[in-house]
Formats: C-alpha cells, structure tokens, sequence
C-alpha cells in the first residue's frame, strides 16, 4: 500500500527576522523528522516573511535569503522540504523549494500574481511559466503557492493530469470574516475535480494590518477535510495519506482518459522529476488524533484582533501599552483584547474626565479595570483644557463653542497619552471604530493619536458583538454591563449622544458595508430601502474623511475591505456621488 506522511508546519514568521524564521523552519524539520514523516512543508515566503513589500527591492535581503535557504537545504537529511523563498534568477520570484537530503530537488515559481486588494505582487515579481511534478517515494507531488489554487483551470489542475496524486498548496492568505470557509470550499472541490489530495498550509501571525489565521488543513480526494491546523495559534499537522485511495477514484474517473486538452491548453511547460530520498527506517510512530473544529465567526475575529494586536506590539520591540479609558463600550473592548494579548501586567489605563464626563462614565471604567485587574491612573483635563480656552479667549473673539471646544477636549487627552508613550515607552492604543473612522467621528490629533488602532476595520454592531462573547466566555460581566447598555456618547459637550449626529449604528453599519465593501452607489442603497437624505450624508461624510484616515495608525484588518492598503481613493476629487 502506497502511503505518505506529510506535515504541515504552519509557523508564525517575521518580516525579515531571517535567523528567527529559520529557526522556526529547523525545528519544524526536526519535528518532523522525529515523527519519520516523508515531506514537511512551510507556509509561502517563510524564509523572509510575508509580505515583504519594498524590501523586495534590496538586493541585500534577497541575498540574505538566499544564504537562509541553504541552511535548510543542509538540515534536510532523511527528509524532504517544501518552503517558501524569493528566487532570484534574471528576475525575482515567489518560489517554492523542494529539497531533500541534503539537495535543492527544484523551485516552483508562483504562477499567478494577485494584484488586488492588499496584495501588490505584479510590482515586485515575475510569474512563473513551469508545472512540475515531483515524484517522492513513488507518490506524485504537484506545489503551487496560494493563489494559484484559487483557479479552476490553474497550476493544481494541471499538475493532477501530468501525474501528481498529492497536490501541496503553500500559502500566505490573510484572513477577513468567512475567508476559512471560503477556502476549504474552494480547495474541497479542487481536491473533487481533480481526484488529488490537498495539503494547504497557511502561514499565521500578524504583520502590520494583515492577519493570517493559519486553518491548514488536508483534503482527500473526495473533498472531505481529514484534519485541520488550529485557528489563530501556531501548530503543527502531520497526517498520513493513502495513496491507493486516489488510484482506486481516478480509475472510475473517465476524466482521466481525456487529460492532453487540459495539459495542452494552458501552454505550460510540464516536467517530472524524480527525487531520491533516504527512506526513514523502522516503524512510523503513531499519531495522534489532530484539532479539527472551528471557531463561530464572532470568536474568530476575536482572535484574529488579539493575535494582529499581540504580533505587531510584539513584533516591534514593545511590552507595555497604554489605553485612554472613556467608560464607553470601545475603549472596553480594546482594553479586554489587549489584556487577551499581553497579560493585565502591560495593560495601563488611564481615564482622563472632563466637565462633561458623567458619573457613571467614572465608575464604569473603575468596575472594569478591576475586572481586568489592570492598573488605572486618573488625569482629569480641567485644567489643560481651560488652559486653552483662556489661551485662544482672544483669538476666538465673537464666535460661539462649537465642535472646536469638542475637539480641543480629545487633543488634550491624546497629548496626555503621547506624553505617557514618549516617557514610559509604552505603546498608545486607540479606540475608534471602522464606523466612525468611516464617517470622520473621531478627531484628527485627538482619539485618533496612537501607535495601533485595534478595532478601526470593526463595525460598531460588531464591537456589541464582540463585547457579549466576550462575556460569555467569560462566564461574567466581565465588561460590565453599564457600560455596554449606556448610549453611545463621546462626552464631549452635555447631553451629547452618538445619535445627534449619526444614523442609528445598525442603519449606519448596513449603508456603510454597501457603500465601502462592496462599492454600491448611493442610489442602490437607496433601491435597498433606506431613506435617501440618510444614505447621502454617510457618502458625503465617508468621503470627506478620506484625509483622517490617511493620518490614522494602522489597525487589524477583519473585513473583506479595510481603509487602508485595501482601499485607496484620492484625498483631491470632484467625483461626488451625494
């Protein structure tokens, strides 16, 4: 009986942090090494991390990657390797390698470039133009890189037809809400259409904005999901494949007798190599059964802001952060998450009332940091904040308050923080939404002044929902329910409610999911049923916000289109839709 032990390390690497990746690949070799399996494989660019964007352009990196790669084709022994790495030859590519025993079998070369949304590809790399095959312990093994999967008639299709029964995908995929799903879907009916089992290994970690939520997993050749990779943590999936199983199919597959105009069509050169491997001796250990559920949406993007939050701190060499506490339900949830991510001891909040700060506001926000059992510091901004008034008395002469005093209360407390940031060094989180980040509620200089903006692509229906399953996990009021039950406010002026200015957040949320994420025109939305007078002042406040955000910090990205990288529009247009 034909057999394969595979192993899928899905590890978390830096940008980069060439000694640190290398690691992390060595020690999945030996991993998998110790459990005598024939082939481990590595997420896409492993080597140097991903995505690695203009350092792409120094020739250095590329070098250093290079030498990175031979240190791995050194510790190969006994065992073959799939990673991901820049080749460089005439060109640069995103490249897979195939070694073994101690050679470089072969390099893939990733065929399709995507050059959409957050990916930039097509800028820095050539596509390749081969479909090799490579044969391992007599079992035929295709490599393709991300989205070369993601097409029907792509690079895994023909790989199946010229041979190969195990097609390996290695992939750094960022995640957003459904993109799990969405790929074990897709892959389940790769693995059906062309009767090959599929091992997708996905990269996980945070980098910046993207958020890469591993959710490896192995497909049969019936499109069954044999085992799954963990969800938002590092793991390790080995399994062992029966290769006997995909003959038997592709025997009662007449697709099979007709492969040469699918092989022909795409002009593809095919090659076959086969690779000489030491066979691992004495009997394979057994494995254990591996994780093979998945998270509910919601607690999905829980995880996936704790982990964005947790790497990009800790990626950029800090410990400690510092959060500006409101007793609103958004400052609550970033303290909570940040908690989740570093522990209660790096976790500093500080609650800065004004005038027009209620009472509640105060106590709430001590209720929860004794929930959190974080420390708390109070630095009320009477003062500073009269301080200015008295300043600008002369300057301000005839006029009445107005959003300038509003927003001039939000400027001190952001340059409280600052000053706490620079002297401390920690790290200053902020609080805005992707709802009001959309709609220009936040203040330039003010709230929006910070390091890392945990919930800016996290809509405000779904901060409530994160809120309660939180709580629910919890099994308390954790975030205390005051403090989720109270009207939104920013407490900048008396009475002041959210509502005075916006739409109903489930009204608000729902225009801006169609006019942000999927590009609807104003008189669409309008066709949706919602008042038309509503509809045009959210077009006409999202686009004249475009500025803020360009100044806004950078925020973990759980949406199918974020602001930011994944959505870039001009600051000077006289395109207006409202």
């Amino acid at each position: 009986m034909r057999r394969l032990r595979i192993a899928l390390a899905q590890i978390n690497t830096t940008v980069g942090d060439f000694d640190g990746n290398v690691k992390k690949i060595l020690g999945a070799i030996d991993g998998a090494r110790a459990l005598k399996a024939d082939i481990v494989t590595l997420p896409e660019l492993a080597i140097c991390g991903y995505p690695p964007e203009d350092l792409l352009f120094k020739p250095q990196f590329i070098q250093a990657n290079l030498q990175s790669l031979q240190k791995i084709v050194e510790a190969s022994n006994g065992i073959t390797v799939v990673v991901g790495f820049v080749d460089s030859d005439g060109d640069i590519y995103n490249a897979a390698a195939l070694i073994s025993d101690g050679k470089l079998i072969g390099i893939y070369h990733k065929m399709y470039l995507p050059n959409y949304g957050v990916f930039d590809e097509n800028r820095y790399f050539r596509a390749g133009k081969e479909c090799p095959v490579y044969v391992v312990n007599g079992i035929g093994i295709g490599i393709n890189i991300c989205e070369d999967i993601w097409y029907e008639a792509g690079p895994a299709t023909v790989q199946a037809y010229a041979g190969a029964e195990v097609i390996i995908n290695i992939s750094a995929s960022p995640y957003h809400t459904g993109k799990g799903e969405s790929r074990e879907k897709m892959i389940a009916t790769r693995a059906t259409d062309t009767v090959a089992v599929f091992a997708y290994n996905n990269l996980v970690g945070g980098q910046d904005e993207l958020v890469f939520d591993g959710h490896s997993f192995i497909a049969d050749e019936r499109g069954n999901i044999i085992t799954r990779g963990k969800q938002f943590e590092e793991d390790f999936i080995v399994a062992d494949l029966d290769i006997e199983s995909v003959f038997r199919a592709r025997l009662h597959d007449p697709r099979w007798r007709k492969e040469s105009p699918v092989l022909e069509k795409t002009g593809w050169r095919q090659t076959k190599t086969v690779v000489s491997q030491t066979q691992p001796s004495g009997q394979k250990p057994p494995l254990k059964p591996h994780h093979t559920t998945t998270l509910d949406p919601v607690a999905e993007v829980y995880q996936a802001l704790v982990l964005g939050t947790r790497d990009y701190i800790h990626k950029n060499g800090f410990s400690k952060v510092v959060i500006g506490l409101s007793g609103g339900v958004d400052s609550a949830i970033v303290a909570t998450i940040a908690v989740d991510a570093l522990g209660k001891d790096n976790v500093i909040g500080i609650s800065m009332p004004s005038r027009y700060s209620s009472t509640g506001s105060v106590t709430d926000t001590k209720a929860l940091t004794q929930n959190l059992e974080i420390k708390l510091q109070t630095i009320p901004i009477e003062k500073p904040f009269q301080a200015y008034l008295d300043t600008l008395v002369e300057s301000f002469t005839g006029t009445k308050p107005d959003s300038t005093e509003e927003n001039l209360q939000a400027r001190v407390r952001g340059n409280l923080l600052m000053a706490l940031s620079n002297k401390f060094g920690w790290l200053v989180l902020t609080t805005g939404n992707k709802s009001e980040m959309a709609t220009g509620y936040t203040t330039l200089y003010g709230d929006m002044a910070g390091g890392f903006a945990v919930i800016k692509d996290v809509p405000k229906t779904l901060v409530y929902k994160i809120t309660k399953y939180r709580n629910a996990k919890a099994g308390f009021n954790l975030i205390p329910a005051a403090i989720i039950d109270k009207p939104p406010s920013a407490e900048l002026r008396p009475d002041q409610k959210d509502s005075d200015s916006l739409p109903p957040y489930e009204v608000l949320d729902a225009i801006l999911t169609a006019y942000v994420e999927e590009d609807k025109s104003v008189d669409q939305i309008v066709a949706l049923g919602y008042e038309k007078a509503v509809v045009q002042k959210t077009a006409k406040l999202v686009d004249r916000s475009e500025y803020k955000r360009r100044q806004a910090p950078p925020g973990v990205k759980i949406t199918s289109r974020a602001f930011g990288r994944d959505r870039r529009l001009p600051l000077t247009s006289l395109f207006k839709e409202w």
